[in-house]
């Protein structure tokens, strides 16, 4: 039989900067930069684009929230579509369809004259958004030697947010359909550069058998995988309370906490993310030395909870201490590469890429029931507490699953799950 030449065996001995800049794990990185620019771009022109659709007053909050939970039901379905997709047809079939999908979804979201036509692109967008960080952590996590597939995560991580930091100031220079027009340009123009990319050989080996590949049932109907799975969406789960709605939503937490001047959500947003690169970098970095991914999650999830009774407890009444506060608080979310790693690690090449790229799915489609009971509590809380129980509740839930997971710093990944 022929070999197989694959980006794993073609530079097993090549030195490590080499192999984190080679091609597929540049590319990844790419497109998670674009990916993360389209999903947080609707967060940054939130405000100018619902008032130039004559959306004023309470409103920007409810039909802000109202596009939010589409765009994230939108990635719900997508990730799974896309999971099962990776593991039936490969992770390259899935870095060229999500892109493709969800760049002419933003090209599109820039002709918009209705708050119907936002919510519907929004969903489309959604579910192409869904499907590029799970298939290129799988490729990275596959690709690179167990010893510094830490950093090749890490990359395509802090790529990804720089992509969020690359949205603000996109909107800040060019009017919100522009923004759109831009964002959908990148990923397209990203497509000619996957022409070449080689598919993951441990992926490619596992075709090879007969094995069932990318099965939800698999998932659902064993339970300790069922179990391992919930854990891993529960782990992530703070993150996105922070973004989805802390961040998100940083105008009207302004004004509860009474700041001296309005709260700029393009700008808490480009802070919150100028922290997470940092946050991406350190825990990356972390990781490596310690050699854990446990250890290192459960700091920053510590930190995120001192920040997070920072940002609504604290007498903080000038504005720019509140942005300081949000650039500490995206530092505390740089676990975010970590999380999607062991989910990926934690699981056999034949469910790893439904695994990687539904949990984080999950989570960020949980930003639903979060801002559902969000809303639920205000009334009787206020904005400040109900938030805080929230946020509190969930830190101390993602705390917990953390503890029951195994550590998979030294993870063979060649191995696959049996039904």
């Amino acid at each position: 039989m022929k070999p197989i030449i694959t980006p794993e065996t073609s530079s097993a001995n090549r030195p490590i900067m080499a192999q984190l800049l080679q091609i597929p794990v540049l590319v990844a990185a790419l497109g998670y930069l674009v990916d993360m620019y389209d999903l947080f771009l609707f967060s940054v022109v939130r405000v100018p684009s619902l008032k130039a659709l004559n959306v004023e007053g309470d409103r920007l909050l409810s039909e802000g929230l109202f596009l939010l939970n589409v765009q994230m039901a939108g990635m719900l379905i997508g990730g799974i579509f896309w999971g099962i997709l990776g593991d039936k047809k490969g992770r390259l079939s899935v870095l060229f369809g999500s892109i493709l999908l969800y760049s002419l979804a933003n090209i599109a979201n820039g002709f918009i004259t209705s708050l119907d036509q936002y919510a519907l692109l929004r969903f489309i967008a959604g579910v192409g958004l869904a499907g590029e960080l799970g298939a290129g952590i799988t490729l990275v996590t596959e690709i690179l030697p167990k010893q510094i597939r830490g950093y090749g995560t890490t990359l395509v991580a802090t790529m990804g947010v720089l992509g969020a930091i690359l949205a603000y100031f996109m909107a800040d220079l060019f009017d919100w359909r522009i923004s759109y027009f831009i964002g959908g340009g990148l990923g397209l123009l990203l497509l000619v550069l996957r022409v070449n990319v080689l598919e993951s050989g441990m992926f490619v080996k596992t075709k090879q058998r007969v094995i069932t590949r990318g099965s939800l049932q698999m998932l659902v109907s064993d339970k300790g995988r069922l179990t391992k799975y919930i854990q891993c969406i529960l782990v992530g789960l703070p993150i996105w309370f922070v973004v989805g709605i802390l961040i998100t939503f940083s105008p009207e937490f302004g004004k509860a906490l009474g700041l001296s001047a309005p709260v700029v959500a393009g700008k808490a947003v480009m802070l919150t993310f100028s922290g997470q690169v940092v946050g991406d970098i350190v825990s990356g970095f972390m990781s490596q030395y310690r050699q854990s991914r446990k250890q290192v999650i459960r700091l920053f999830m510590l930190l995120s909870l001192v920040f997070m009774l920072v940002y609504l407890l604290a007498p903080v009444h000038d504005i720019i201490l509140f942005y300081v506060v949000c650039v500490c608080l995206g530092f505390a979310n740089g676990y975010w590469t970590l999380f999607v790693t062991i989910a990926a690690e934690l699981f056999g090449t034949n469910l790893r890429a439904t695994v990687a790229t539904t949990i984080p799915n999950f989570v960020r489609g949980a930003t639903i029931p979060l801002s559902a009971l969000f809303t639920l509590l205000k009334p009787s809380l206020g904005t400040i507490y109900s938030a805080l129980t929230v946020g509190v509740v969930t830190l101390v839930v993602a705390l917990i699953a953390l503890n029951f997971l195994d550590e998979t710093f030294k993870k063979d990944l060649d191995y696959v799950e049996e039904a």
